[in-house]
C-alpha cells in the first residue's frame, strides 16, 4: 500500500505526545512490513522541511497554529505529486474535513474528540471554534471507515451520529520488552506519586496537587513527580505555592525515555486525573512497569485501567476521593505490589504488533470498498 497520513505533530514535535507515539508504532511498523507511508505534519521554529521518521517520509508545512488553514493545501500537493492507495486522517485535534477533497478512499484515525472539554483548555473563543468544527463531523465523514482507539472512543463517535458499523476499534499497543519491572529499580523509599505527560490545563493536573494536598494532612510523606512540558507549567507552579506543597511537589520537565522508564518504574502508582482520553498510555506504560495507576473514571481511562485490578478509578474532579487512595497505596505496599502484578499481566495481553496488524487488515477493507 501507499499510504498518506496527515497528523497535526510527528514524533519530534516539541508537543507531541501519546497520538504521535501511537502513529510511529504504528505506520513504522506498516513501512517495515513494505509498505510506503507519507505524513503530512506541522513545523515548528527550527524544524527540517523533510525527515525521514522510522522510514515514514514527513513533510512538514506551517506551524502548530497555522495547520490547519495550509494542511489541505499540503495535502493536495502530495495528492497531485504521487499516486496513493489510501489516505488516513489522524484527528486528534481539529478536524481537517479531508474525506471531500480525496480521489482516493479515507481512513480516520481517532483517538478521542475535545467535546466540551476543549472549554477547559483554550480561551473561550478559540474554545468556540474547536467546539463548533466538531459538529459537522457525522456528516462530513458519512461515507468514511473510523478506526477508533477505544470503546469509549466509539461511544463517543455513535453519540455524535457516526454509523456504528463504519467504527472498527483497535485498541493501542505497548512495548513489554522496554516497559517492565526492573529488581535494581525499586520503589521510592517515600509513597512517591508520578504524573507523566503534557501540563495543559484539560489534563485535570490541579486536581492532583490538591489531592497530593489533602492526603499529606494525614500522609506527610506523600510526594507528587510531574514529568513533561506544556503552557499550563507557570499556573500548576503558582498552585502549588498556594498549597505550602514545597518539595513536595517535583516539576522535572522534559524527560528521555530512559528516565521516564525509571520514574515509573519507582513510583507507586502514576495519576491520570483527566475528564477525557482516547486511551491513557502512560497508564498501560506503568503497568508493563509493574506499576499501578490511579485516574479518573472517565471515556478512555476506564479501558486502561481495571479497578481493583491494575489501580482504582476515582470520580473525575473528586479531590478527596483521589487523596483518600493515594494514602491507601501508602500505608499498604502489599496492595501496591498486587496491583503492579495486575497491571503487568494487563499489559502484556497488548501488543503494537498486533494493533498495527490489525490496521493494515483495516486499511486493505477501506481501498477494497472504495471508501
Amino acid at each position: 500500500m501507499r499510504i498518506l497520513l496527515v497528523n497535526w505533530n510527528d514524533r519530534e514535535n516539541p508537543h507531541a505526545g501519546g497520538a504521535e507515539i501511537h502513529l510511529h508504532e504504528i505506520f513504522g511498523r506498516l513501512v517495515r512490513a513494505g509498505h510506503e507511508v507519507d505524513l503530512v505534519a506541522s513545523g515548528w521554529r527550527g524544524a527540517a522541511p523533510r525527515a525521514d521518521l522510522d522510514g515514514i517520509q514527513a513533510y512538514r508545512v506551517a506551524r502548530r497554529y497555522s495547520f490547519t488553514l495550509l494542511a489541505r493545501r499540503a495535502v493536495r500537493r502530495r495528492l497531485r505529486a504521487r499516486r496513493y492507495d489510501v489516505l488516513v486522517e489522524d484527528l486528534n485535534k481539529v478536524p481537517l474535513y479531508l474525506p471531500g477533497m480525496s480521489p482516493v478512499p479515507v481512513s480516520v484515525l481517532v483517538h478521542h474528540l475535545f467535546g466540551a472539554t476543549v472549554f477547559q483548555e483554550a480561551p473561550w473563543p478559540l474554545a468556540a471554534l474547536v467546539w463548533l468544527s466538531e459538529r459537522p463531523l457525522p456528516w462530513a465523514y458519512r461515507h468514511v471507515a473510523f478506526q477508533a482507539v477505544s470503546e469509549s472512543t466509539r461511544a463517543d463517535l455513535v453519540a455524535r451520529g457516526v454509523a456504528p458499523e463504519h467504527i472498527e476499534v483497535i485498541p493501542e499497543g505497548i512495548d513489554t520488552a522496554w516497559f517492565r519491572p526492573d529488581p535494581a529499580t525499586p520503589r521510592a523509599t517515600r509513597p512517591t506519586f508520578l504524573y507523566v505527560g503534557r501540563l495543559k490545563r484539560y489534563k485535570g493536573l490541579e486536581i492532583a496537587l490538591r489531592a497530593l494536598a489533602e492526603g499529606r494532612r494525614t500522609r506527610p510523606d506523600l510526594t507528587l513527580e510531574i514529568a513533561g512540558q506544556g503552557d499550563d507549567r507557570p499556573r500548576l507552579e503558582g498552585l502549588a505555592r498556594e498549597l505550602k506543597l514545597g518539595d513536595a511537589v517535583r516539576f522535572l520537565g522534559f524527560v528521555s525515555e530512559e528516565e521516564k522508564r525509571r520514574l515509573l518504574r519507582r513510583a507507586w502508582a502514576v495519576v491520570y486525573p483527566s475528564p477525557k482520553e482516547g486511551w491513557g498510555i502512560s497508564n498501560v506504560e506503568a503497568a508493563a512497569c509493574a506499576t499501578p495507576a490511579l485516574a479518573s473514571d472517565s471515556p478512555g481511562l476506564r479501558e486502561s485501567v481495571r479497578h481493583g485490578e491494575t489501580g482504582f478509578l476515582v470520580p473525575h474532579g473528586d479531590v478527596r476521593a483521589l487523596a483518600e487512595r493515594m494514602a491507601a497505596l501508602a500505608a499498604d505496599p502489599a496492595l501496591v505490589a498486587r496491583l503492579g502484578r495486575g497491571a503487568r499481566a494487563f499489559a502484556e495481553q497488548l501488543s503494537w504488533a498486533r494493533a498495527a496488524e490489525a490496521t493494515e487488515a483495516h486499511l486493505h477493507r477501506v481501498i477494497a470498498q472504495g471508501g
